[in-house]
């Protein structure tokens, strides 16, 4: 098998996680999950078909991810999501990589394209995102940030771009999707602050249209049908809940501040 360790994050996916590692078994003798705290079976799905399972708390995207590129073994890295499933054609295309030897490259960017309830397959338009998921260790990081979900590279490293499609089967239910994103709202206002950032107030009004439009008309889930347009009005309004909730713990730091100068608390 090619040097590669495959490593993924979870919590409570029972019902994704197992057809995410079965797509990828013959490509890794060293597949990672890092379970935070899942009460339905998770842990034992994924140790039947192989994984290594590693109980740690939630402490963010960037700090897990980090910790569970600390506990593979090969020297190539391949991070997935659980509700991500790698089709042949592309798992045969990253075996290629390395048929060969070392790979041309230092990292890889692997096309995802999102797949919405009742859809067999990633739609012909479907918007799709292209960021570094294979990677030498020596060459990339995940950044440390609790919300931004990324790999950092050394500079000079080589990039590359397979040609395959990951499959995300992100959404269970549009109850489901925005009980998640909620909580990524709330986890991106904890980032503003510990930055110090501030938006701006004219953002709560324009956040919702501007990100409907945003995804409706730019991520062209206008040619997805009903599904489309919620999940469209789902998305803007988690990108005007996070800008809400940073200016409602604004107004409460101010009126924390006012009662201590001679108010009611003060």
């Amino acid at each position: 098998m090619p040097p590669l360790s495959i490593f993924i994050i979870a919590r409570d996916e029972a019902d994704r996680i197992g057809r995410t590692i079965a797509a990828v078994r013959g490509l890794s003798d060293d597949i990672v999950v890092i379970d935070s705290g899942s009460t339905d079976g998770t842990q034992d799905i994924a140790m039947n078909l192989g994984a290594r399972v590693i109980e740690r708390g939630w402490p963010g995207y960037g700090p897990q991810k980090r910790f569970a590129e600390e506990q593979c073994r090969h020297p190539w890295l391949l991070n997935l999501d659980a509700d991500e499933v790698t089709p042949p054609e592309l798992v045969a295309e990253m075996a290629a990589l390395f048929a060969g030897g070392q790979p041309a490259c230092d990292a890889y960017r692997l096309r995802i394209a999102e797949i919405f309830p009742g859809e067999g397959a990633p739609h012909r338009f479907a918007y799709a995102l292209s960021p570094v998921r294979l990677y030498r260790a020596d060459k990339g990081r995940y950044s440390p940030s609790p919300v931004h979900d990324r790999v950092d590279l050394a500079p000079g490293a080589r990039v590359g771009k397979l040609k395959g499609t990951i499959q995300h089967y992100s959404v269970r239910s549009l109850g489901e999707q925005m009980q998640k994103l909620n909580a990524y709202s709330d986890a991106q206002a904890d980032d503003l602050d510990a930055r110090g950032e501030t938006l701006s107030v004219f953002r709560l009004v324009a956040e919702f249209p501007a990100n409907f439009i945003k995804a409706y008309i730019g991520r062209r889930h206008m040619l997805r049908g009903v599904y489309g347009f919620m999940t469209a009005m789902n998305y803007a309004f988690y990108r005007y809940l996070r800008v809400a909730k940073h200016w409602e713990r604004r107004l409460q730091r101010r009126s924390v501040r006012g009662n201590g100068n001679g108010g009611p608390g003060g």
